[in-house]
This record gives structure tokens, sequence and C-alpha cells, in this order.
């Protein structure tokens, strides 16, 4: 049966209608020439060119009709496919091809393994004796003292300063600074400060590469790890906002003022997702809210922060930093303004079960908060004058514990390439780095980074770069020797073992507190039984005396009656020589001294 395909179109659908006829030639137009302009003309050689019209296509064929085989080195008869193959028949040039690139596959591993083998007997059989075969031994014997040295400062470009409340490092790139300005003191805010914050270029620090123009100054402010091009920020007004550096400085879209924070938003953090839209906040106001940046009109869920598990949020405590470790996607900690550490797992059934448990160990907020990137139970808190190494076992105390120091400590975090470095900050422009594998009481390197208090600390992913932001605004770039940025041998291995022996320490001394606490409850206990019982003794000791008089009340009486009945019968009551008088029977059941006093001769 043979296919027909008819198209139609109506005759009005293809314009005006050509009309052709046959007439001779006319001049339309007679224009002489310009004897003038014949004198002007330049008799030249002819000379050929060419032009060509058709577009620039790239170098590529194709074969409609058979697979070009013989691009790939196989030679077989005219077209490329052998004789007893039809290339019309779908099955039989599947089966061919595959059968093709498995001999390909097969001859490119054997040229493979027959280099390296080539390889290998080369190396067996001559040996550089000046190369050095054991580097990482060597490079442990190189005793260089720990330092940093500055490598660049970012100023905050306005006249009136700013505190710099956040950095953030490009996720690909780290040639870009994201830096997050407020001014974080009560009522110091000024008619005319801006309320700007600047994405900074390393390579030209001029002028700011974006300047982002919130509606009110940022305190927290977070690159999206998936997507480089989109910033989370928390504003000071407790609303959240959303950039595309793509589309310029002015945020894509807010949240809703009704549906925000009541309070400055202290953490901002992305969520791991299949859409990299999803992220989550904290604020003083005693909540955690969690958006979609797709639709900030409102949060997709609350937490209040009540560690009496009744909700309430009079009764809420203050959210001043927040953690989330992208291994762990159920679990985050929130640091308050009471210096409590709240555990949360947001799959919990019910909101009271959304708190497991609390920490609390410092006497005034929890500054920093984070969790070692190689040991994920063990987590850094920074707060008041210390900063404190928890383990998720011990509840009642901190496994270690650095010195209490003259100036307050701001800030803190872990080194992203060594488990047993952090880093802390201090109001007094001080930078400490510490390594407790080398030394405990006392950081290994101490330096001076500003005069003004430090207020926020980031380092960069390669661990070799740390961006120190302070109370001014001027952030400084300090680079840092490779002892304190390359992992040291065993390192891991020597960190996890110092965890686990602390906290087998601290569980055995929380298991001491318990067993003397109970002790002491025992004994106070007891104490006050023991206060308890003399009243009762006295009780009973006046019951035994009032029933006591009563008997000899009654006995006495008795013994009146007796003797009165004496006197009214003279012949029997007269007693001979030698024998004693009767006494009644009531009488001999008396006590013996009231016998006696019974008696009369």
């Amino acid at each position: 049966m043979e296919i027909v395909y008819v198209y139609t179109r109506k005759r009005s659908q293809f314009g005006r209608p050509c009309r052709f006829s046959e007439r001779p030639a006319a001049l339309c137009a007679d224009i002489p020439p310009d004897p003038a302009a014949a004198a002007g003309f330049v008799l030249r050689g002819a000379a050929d060119g060419w032009v060509q019209h058709t577009s620039d296509m790239s170098e590529h064929e194709v074969n409609t009709e058979r697979l070009q085989v013989e691009a790939r080195g196989v030679n077989h008869a005219e077209g490329g496919w052998p004789r007893d193959i039809n290339p019309q028949e779908v099955e039989q040039a599947i089966r061919y091809r595959k059968k093709v690139e498995k001999d390909e596959n097969y001859i490119n591993t054997v040229t493979h393994l027959g280099t390296l083998m080539e390889h290998c007997i080369k190396q067996n059989n001559a040996i550089n004796i000046y190369e050095e075969y054991f580097g990482e031994e060597t490079s442990e014997l190189e005793d260089e003292p720990p330092s940093a040295k500055t490598l660049s400062v970012i100023r905050d470009p306005n006249v009136t300063k700013r505190t710099a409340t956040r950095l953030s490092w490009h996720p690909d790139t780290c040639r870009k600074l994201a830096v997050a300005y407020s001014c974080l003191e009560f009522q110091q805010n000024t008619k005319d400060m801006s309320f700007d914050s600047y994405i900074w270029d390393l390579e030209n620090l001029n002028k700011p590469e974006l300047i982002l123009k919130p509606s009110s100054p940022l305190v927290s402010l977070e690159y999206n790890p998936k997507d480089s091009h989109i910033l989370l920020g928390g504003c000071y007004n407790g609303q959240m906002a959303y950039w595309d550096t793509r589309k310029g400085g002015l945020p894509v879209e807010v949240s809703a003022v009704e549906f925000s924070h009541r309070d400055p938003v202290y953490g901002a953090i992305w969520l791991q997702s299949k859409t990299g839209t999803e992220c989550f906040s904290a604020s003083t106001d005693g909540q955690v809210l969690w958006w979609d940046v797709r639709k900030l009109s409102e949060p997709t869920e609350t937490l209040v922060l009540d560690i009496t598990r009744r909700g309430l949020l009079e009764n809420a405590l203050g959210a001043v930093t927040l953690e989330f470790e992208p291994t762990m996607p159920t679990k985050f900690m929130v640091g308050t303004e009471q210096g409590i550490v709240i555990s949360c797992n947001r799959k919990a059934k019910t909101p009271p079960e959304k708190i497991s448990s609390t920490f609390s160990g410092h006497h005034g907020p929890v500054c920093a908060l984070a969790r070692n990137p190689f040991c994920t139970k063990v987590f850094l808190t920074v707060g008041d004058w210390t900063a404190r190494i928890w383990s998720e076992e011990t509840k009642e105390s901190s496994i270690m514990c650095t010195k209490y120091h003259l100036s307050y400590l701001t800030d803190g975090c872990w080194s992203t390439v060594r488990p047993s470095v952090f880093f802390t900050t201090r109001s007094d422009g001080t930078l400490d780095i510490w390594d407790f594998l080398f030394k405990q009481n006392d950081p290994s390197l101490s330096l001076k980074v500003c005069d003004e208090p430090l207020s926020c600390l980031r380092l960069q992913d390669s661990g070799s770069v740390v961006g120190c932001g302070s109370k001014l605004g001027t952030v400084t770039l300090l680079g840092i020797t490779s002892g304190l940025c390359t992992l040291q041998r065993n390192e891991k291995a020597l960190a996890t073992a110092m965890f686990e022996r602390e906290t087998k320490r601290e569980k055995l001394l929380e298991a001491r507190h318990r067993e003397m606490r109970l002790k002491e409850r025992a004994r106070a206990e007891g104490q006050e039984a023991a206060a308890e019982e003399p009243p009762a003794q006295a009780a009973q000791d006046v019951l035994h005396r009032a029933r006591r008089d009563f008997v000899e009340l009654i006995e006495a009486e008795l013994q009146r009656r007796a003797r009165a009945e004496a006197q009214q019968q003279p012949g029997k009551g007269k007693q001979q020589p030698g024998e004693e008088a009767a006494v009644p029977e009531e009488q001999s059941q008396l006590p013996k001294d009231k016998v006696d006093d019974a008696k009369e001769p």
C-alpha cells in the first residue's frame, strides 16, 4: 500500500497573484553620460575575487545510510559493514556495534597495561636515588614555628563605620568574599548609616564587585553551596531575603514582615535538598523557621525553643548562633543567649520531641557553635571567656576547656583540614589558634590582628586563609603557615582517641558525682526523719504518763473506800499480835510503794 501525503492550502493565503503577459521591451529611463566625468575614469587591469555567501559550519559528517565504522579504524567491506550484515536491520546493527566497541575496549586496555608494565619494569630496574620517597617523614622533622601573615585588608567604604557581622567565602572559587555589615549596638543606628553589604573580589579590592541593597542591615549572609550565584541574608528587622548576583544588587524576594522573625536573624543556613532552595534561620525571638526561597511569603515550618517542651513563646530562649552538619540532615544545634546549647531533631513526630537534649556550660551567650568536620559527635562552643569542646555522649560537662581569658571571646571555628586545630577571636583584637595535640593550656599562636574588637571569623575551605571581621568593619585576611593547615601523620586517629578518652573520663566523673548526690540526698532525708522522731516519742511519753496517773487515781480511790469499810466494822478491823493486816485483792495489784502507803498501824 502506498501512502500519499496531500497538503492543501487556500488560494487567499498566498497573497496577490502574479500576472504575466507578453509585451515588447520598453525603455523606462535614459541617462546620458557626463563628458566631465569621463576625464576622471581610470582604466585598471581585471581582477578576480570570491565571496562566500554560505554560513560557517563546523566540520562534521553524517552518514544517514550506514554507520561510519571506518572512522573508528575498522576496515571492512565497502560502506564499513561486513557483507553478511544488513545495516537496515536494527538488531544486527546494534549487535555488530557492541562487538566493535568491545574489541576496541579490549585493545585499549591491553595497550594501557603494556605501557604500565613497561613503566613498572623500568622502575624496578632503575631507581632514582636522589628522589624523596619519604616526604611525609621529612616534613615532620621540619620544626617550623607557627605563624601567620596579613594578605590583605578590606575596609568598610562608608563614612559611618559598621560592624562586620558575617563572612561567607565563594563556594567555587575562594577569590570572592561576601561581607554583611550591621550595627548591633542598641539604639546606635544613625540616619546617615548605610544598609549596604558587599561582595569583594580579592584580586581587585579598590571597590566592591557587587553592592547588596537590603531593606534592613544584614546580620547574616551565606552563599548557596549548590548555586554560587544565590545568597541568603537575614536582616536586622527579622526579615529573610535572597539575592541572585546575575540580577544585580536588589533582593529577588523578601519575606513578609508579619511572618518573619521579631528580632535580628543571627543564623541563616542552607539545607541539603534536591532543589537547593531550602534554608532555615534562628533569631533571639526564640524561634527557628524553615524557608523555601522560591516562596518567601511565609515559613514552611516553625519551632519554638522552649526547653520545658510546652511550646510557649514567652518561655523560649533567644538563639544567637546556629549549626548544621550536612552529613546529619535531620539534626541541628542552637546556641542561646542564656549559655545553653539546644540539640534538636527536625524529624521528630511532635514539637516537644524536636528538642532532644541541652548542654549548659557558659555564663553568657554562646557566640559560636561548630561541629568537628572529622568527628561529628564532637562540637565546639565559644562564650563568655572560654572555649569548650563537648561530646554528645556527655550532657553535664564539656570534655575539654580552655583557660579563662581576660577579654571576652567573640567567635570560633574548627579547621577544615586538621581535626585538632580550632580558631577563636577575642574582644581585644587577638586571634588565637589552638592545637590541643601540641599544647592544651595555651594557644599555639596568638596574633594581634587590630586594635578594635574582632566580631566574626571565617576560614577558607583550603584551611590556609582565615578572614577576621572587626567592630569597625575592617576585614583582615591572614595566611597561615603550612604546619597549621597540613594534615599530620596519624592526626585523625590521635584526635579521635583523645576525644574518646576524655569522653570516657567525663562519663566516670558524671557517674561518681551522681552517686555522691544520691548519698547526700539519702543522708539529708535521714536527718530530716531523725529530726521528726523526737516529737513523736514525746507524744508517746505523754500518753503513758497520763495513763499511769489515771491508774494511780483509781487505785487511791479504791484504797480510800477499803479503809472506810474497815472503820465501819470494828470487829473485823482488829489485828491479832504477830499477824499482818489483810490487804484487799484490789490493793494486792498495786505497786509496792502504793501498798506501803495503804498500810496503817
